[in-house]
């Protein structure tokens, strides 16, 4: 199995993020990664599963919603 190791600019194009979004919610800690010196790097499953967790979030506040309408 090969993990795919992603960079600011990478990241940023595959979530269509600002680079400096990006930056900012990694030192915030809402995206996962590593700084090694001044560098961040990601792990590309860490940011799909992060992904994944966010729609499922999303889907069930839509559905709670929409049932107490």
């Amino acid at each position: 199995m090969v993990r795919e190791i992603m960079t600011v600019a990478e990241v940023a194009d595959y979530l269509r993020l600002n680079e400096a979004t990006v930056y900012r919610l990694a030192q915030q800690g809402k995206i996962p990664g590593v700084k090694f010196g001044r560098q961040w790097r990601f792990k590309k499953d860490a940011i799909d599963q992060l992904l994944e967790e966010g729609f499922e979030a999303d889907v069930g506040i839509r559905q709670a919603a929409l049932s107490t309408s």
